[in-house]
Formats: C-alpha cells, structure tokens, sequence
C-alpha cells in the first residue's frame, strides 16, 4: 500500500493542471506499450493492441483490445481538472509600485482559505509561433513563486468569526517586490522561447507540498489535488495491470468536470462518442452492430466522495455513512446527480465481493443538494448503464486533502477486477458476469 500512495503522489507530483495529468498519463501508458493514435490522422487497429488518443492535451481516452469475442465497451472514468486559480492574460497588479500581485480568477469551486498563507507555483501551457504556425508547450516552474497573505489579526479583529474572501482583492497571489519581469516573460524563458513568441497562454496557481502518510499508525494520506487525480490514476494503472481483457476496456480522464464538462475536451463533449463510434468503424462493425455493442456496455464513473467530517458528522445522512479505509463508496442520488441504481451498482459490487475489495453506499444528507459528477453528463452523448464510485476523502475542493491509505489499492483493484471481468448484457436491466 504505502509503495502505491507514493506512486500517486508522484503521479500528482508532475500533474500541477489538467494538461500535465494527461502528459504523466501519456508517459505511463507509453512505457507499457500503449500506442498513441492522433485524433485527426488515419487509425490503424490490432486485435490484441492497447492506444490511446488526447483531445486539447487535457483529456485522454485509452483502450485495450482483445483478441475476439467482445460484445460491449467497459469503461472507467475520471476527471483531470481541480479548484484553483487561473492567470488572466494581462496578469500583473501592481501595489503602490512596492508590491506586484496577479490577477487571477477562480476556477471551479476552491475553499478559498486553504490557499492562503502557503508556497505555491505556476504551471500551464504557453502557445507559441513557430515557422509553420503554432505549436504547445507545457511549463511547470516547480518552485515556490507566490503567497497569498492574509490580512494580519490585528487588522481584522474578526477574522474567526467569518470572513467574506473577495477573489478580486483577498485572493491575488504576491509575486514580487520589484516587478521588473513579468510573470509570463519567465514562464517564456523555462519553455526555451522568447516572449514575442509566446501568443497564448492557458496558466494556474497550484500547490506544490509533496503528498504525505500521517497518523498515528500512517494511515492517513494528504496531499494537493486528489479530487480527482487519485481516481484518475487509479483507472490508468488499472488500464495498464488488467493485461487481459473480454471486452474493450476503456479509460476516460475528462477535464473541466469543476467548471460543467461544457468544453470541447469534456465529458459533456462528443470525445466519448467520437472514439467509440471511430472504434468500432475501424474495426469494420456495422453502425447497427455499435448500437448493439453500446448497449451492451458499461462504464464506473469513479469521483471521490465525502467522507464522515470527524467534527461535523452531522453534515452527513444518519445511517448511509462512509469513512476513509473502509472500502470503494458507491455514489446515490434520488434526483440522479449520479447515476449509479440498483442494476449498475449490484454488477459492482458483485465485481468487488469476487474479489474482496469492501464496498460502503455514500447518499447526501437529505436537507444538502450535494454535487454531481461526470456519469450523467458522458451519459447525454453516450447512454450507457453506470455506476458513480469514488474514495472518501476529506476537505474536497481544498489545496490540501485527506484519504484512507488503502482506499487507494481497493480502488485499483477494484477498476483492475472491473477491467478483467467479463460483462454481457443478456436482457434489460440482466448482466452476466464472467470471471
């Protein structure tokens, strides 16, 4: 286990944005063999063959085939965005000439508070000319650059009886006390590249502390970032470890899942169904016989789940609890913000039980509307039966979570055990399960 959590925190590590989560995946996949497949050339499919393909260098689909015999898709998603800052394009504030902050706006949903008052670094994408046009490239500075400070105690008596944070004033993060190079001037020099050829640029704030184990006897796990790259991780090292597989087992790392998935690179997109229906095209299948295949498929929608606050239980339903190392939690929803029913959630489980990964049922506290994921929006372009799981974790949508240490195994093997089990749709709603 604790060889495994430090795997992901390496894999968190290198993966500051959704762009470089999808770079660490890219170089996982193709140190074990998985071809990559350009969206707008020609493919080339083998029967026994593992690819993988990327969309706006921030989404991600792979898949294994297998020799024969497949009659569905199975599919496992996550997501490779989180809450943080992004950098607006004229990203300077300057503060009485003393002080140079940036201008930034939130992304997604962020607990403003667990940004403050700690090192944080920049990383992103820069766009840049080159002689034939435009090209990417990403930038990591994997250094401590900024703070954001907070207003000291003595000017802002009430600072622990609630605080109003203003993203406009509260959060700018302080970057120098000289302001002679600009933020994107050095972002520039770490990509190679001069300024003047820098036409675009897509950067965010992060947090860069290295993931830890704590607690009285370790097993706890925090670190930046594990809503939602400890799932998304999990499903490509379970892609890579289910070597054989019965039907197409496929890997979804989607982003913009914080911001509604409404992007070209999202799970509300045709991504899904481009490389579906591309798939099976390719394969010479008939469009009836994809109809078919995608009726018979099935997809776990893995995002991570709230775990019991140890202060505030009382946030949580009374009896449909979930605590951190007590196994993969399957996500309910009576208004459907996750999709996961009686049907998709008992293949699971059945999946889990064969090979003992412990299974809890997470439902919202009923006077809460909770959040949703990224099943139900896949599921508008690509409708397939699915079930919503994730890690209990603590301080969702903070710079800084908290897990279970083996939570994270249960999870890859249970995306392992869902990968290397064989599914077949018999009638609506009846599954036959092959081992």
């Amino acid at each position: 286990m604790s060889n495994l959590n430090h795997r992901l925190f390496s894999y968190i590590q290198s993966s500051p944005t959704a762009f470089h989560a999808v770079e660490s995946a890219r170089q996982l996949l193709m140190a074990t063999g998985f071809s990559e497949l350009p969206e707008g050339e020609g493919w080339q499919l083998e029967r026994g063959k593992s690819y993988f393909v990327t969309r706006g260098l921030s989404s991600l689909i792979a898949f294994r085939l297998p020799e024969n015999g497949d009659t569905g898709f199975q599919l496992v998603a996550a997501h490779t965005d989180s809450p943080c800052y992004k950098i607006k394009e004229k990203g300077i504030i300057s503060c009485g000439g003393k002080y140079t902050m940036l201008d930034t706006e939130m992304y997604g949903s962020a607990i403003s508070m667990s940004w403050m008052d700690r090192p944080l670094s920049v990383a992103g994408r820069l766009m840049v000319r080159t002689a034939e046009g435009v090209e990417p490239r990403l930038v990591d500075a994997k250094k401590d650059m900024l703070v954001i400070p907070s207003l000291c105690f003595h000017q802002n008596y009430g600072v622990n009886n609630g605080m109003a944070l203003k993203g406009q004033t509260d959060m700018l993060p302080l970057y120098s006390l000289t302001g002679q190079e600009s933020l994107h001037d050095q972002m520039a020099a770490m990509a190679g590249v001069s300024k003047e050829e820098v036409l675009g640029a897509d950067l965010y704030v992060y947090n860069r502390m290295p993931g830890t184990v704590w607690g009285a006897e370790e097993e706890l796990i925090s670190c930046p970032r594990l809503d939602d790259l400890a799932c998304a991780f999990s499903a490509v090292t379970a892609l890579i470890e289910a070597v054989e597989v019965k039907n197409i087992a496929v890997c979804c790392l989607f982003d913009n899942e914080e911001v509604g998935s409404c992007t070209r690179q999202g799970a509300d997109s045709s991504f899904l169904s481009d490389v579906l229906s591309r798939i099976d095209t390719v394969l010479g299948l008939s469009s009836e016989e994809h109809q078919r295949r995608i009726a018979g498929s099935f997809m776990v929608s893995a995002d991570n789940a709230h775990a019991v606050h140890p202060a505030h239980p009382e946030t949580s339903d009374p009896v449909n609890r979930v605590y951190m190392n007590e196994g993969i939690v399957v996500k309910f929803s009576g208004n459907q913000k996750y999709t996961s029913d009686a049907v998709s959630a008992s293949v699971f489980r059945s999946i889990c039980a064969d090979h003992d990964v412990p299974v809890q049922a997470f439902y919202n506290h009923s006077g809460q509307p909770g959040g949703s994921t990224l099943g139900n929006l896949s599921g508008r372009h690509v409708s397939i039966t699915t079930v919503d799981i994730g890690m209990a974790q603590l301080a969702m949508h903070s710079s800084w979570e908290t897990a279970g240490t083996k939570d994270l195994e249960w999870m890859v093997g249970g995306m392992t055990a869902f990968f290397s089990t064989g599914l077949r749709s018999v009638k609506d709603c009846g599954w036959k399960i092959e081992k």
